[in-house]
């Protein structure tokens, strides 16, 4: 029995051994993670939609609580109330190096579609625009490209643009919204 244990033994450690040895290294954060953390903080929103063009805007507020993961994400939770309807949404911001572009998620409770987008920051280093593609608002069946652009008006400020593109190719504006840091 003696044999047996030690065998097994000897077979724990050469195998947690070689393991630990084929972990890759940690990542690092670049300058474009770095850009991520300006989001990071509670904020308070006061945004407009229209659910159709043509038609009425509705206004809703809202808060964002946005904090890092490890460096390299930032993960954003919002609520707010539209129509005297309960809005909470969490969205996912980070930066694939491999892709060399930003990417994201969306997630709320008023749809069962996940949202993925890609984008960039614009040279300035103000504007992070994502895209992505969803269901079309207007044709049931049918989908659409969109875009949030996010526009850091200054470190306590951000001006956030949601659009659509629409069958002509031009983009039309849903959704603004007038984000300010809590103090």
């Amino acid at each position: 029995m003696k044999p047996f244990a030690t065998a097994a033994a000897l077979i724990v450690l050469l195998s947690s051994s070689l393991g630990a040895q084929e972990q890759p290294t940690g990542s690092q954060a670049t300058k474009e993670h770095e850009f991520l953390k300006k989001f990071v903080g509670d904020w308070e929103s006061v945004g407009k939609t229209v659910a159709a063009p043509g038609q009425e805007s509705m206004t809703c507020g809202g808060k964002i609580h946005n904090k890092m993961v490890g460096g390299f994400w930032v993960v954003s939770e919002m609520k707010s109330e539209m129509s005297g309807m309960k809005f909470t949404a969490i969205q996912t911001i980070g930066y694939d190096e491999k892709s060399k572009k930003y990417v994201g998620t969306w997630i709320d409770s008023m749809m069962n579609h996940m949202w993925k987008y890609e984008g960039s920051v614009d040279k300035t280093g103000k504007i992070l625009t994502l895209d992505t593609e969803g269901p079309d608002f207007f044709k049931p069946g049918a989908t659409a490209k969109y875009r949030d652009i996010y526009e850091f008006k200054s470190d306590d400020h951000i001006l956030t643009t949601s659009e659509m593109q629409g069958k002509d190719g031009k983009w039309i504006t849903f959704m603004t919204g007038d984000t300010k840091r809590k103090k």
